[in-house]
């Protein structure tokens, strides 16, 4: 029995100073927490600033800046929204706006609501010119059902043109096309192919070709 009695005011005594720490311990937790609160927008907003910016990164000749995903959003002379998207994107050399795409990906949207889409493995984006070149596996996809693939093309994205003179081939709703190269006019509503050509109409669909 005096054991016990010897424990309990050790006991009590460490109770009340475990209290007398939790009181000190407990706002000063919700006092950083609340400020982490109210921080933390502003870095997330600084962190998506910094990924954003990618044609504000200098380069010297040991560094080779590059983003991944990178994303480039624009308008072209008509108010028709476009967006490019790639894999990778690096700076050919410091102080031009030209660069370099592995996987890029064009998306333009029409006023009528249809779209236009190119793919390929590599491309170089003129920012300044709103240009974008592609080399290698050229597919060309549009909101109609057609599909074209070539190994080079030439998109102007502000005039809504593309061109190509490598040798194309490619299927739509009435039949099957190739020839030696291609145009591309108002964002895909007139497409011509140069030289060579040969088209194969699908049976059935003679009438509504023109």
């Amino acid at each position: 029995m005096a054991m016990d009695n010897r424990a309990r005011p050790r006991d009590h005594k460490w109770y009340s100073r475990f209290v007398q720490m939790m009181k000190v311990l407990l706002p000063v937790t919700a006092a950083v927490l609340i400020a982490l609160i109210l921080v933390w927008p502003y870095l997330r907003t600084e962190d998506l600033r910094f990924r954003l910016s990618f044609a504000a990164l200098t380069a010297n000749q040991n560094e080779d800046p590059s983003m991944v995903n990178p994303r480039y959003l624009g308008i072209d002379k008509e108010n028709q929204s476009y967006s490019i998207t790639a894999d990778l994107a690096r700076k050919l050399a410091s102080g031009t706006p030209a660069v370099e795409l592995e996987m890029p990906k064009a998306d333009i949207t029409l006023q009528d609501g249809t779209w236009l889409v190119l793919t390929a493995k590599n491309g170089v984006f003129q920012q300044t010119k709103k240009t974008l070149d592609l080399t290698g596996a050229v597919n060309l996809f549009h909101d109609s059902g057609y599909e074209f693939k070539t190994s080079k093309a030439d998109i102007d994205l502000e005039k809504g043109l593309a061109q190509g003179s490598a040798a194309v081939r490619g299927q739509g709703p009435f039949g099957e096309m190739q020839g030696q190269g291609f145009r591309l006019l108002d964002k895909g509503k007139t497409i011509v192919f140069t030289g060579k050509s040969k088209l194969v109409i699908y049976p059935g669909m003679g009438k509504s070709v023109q």
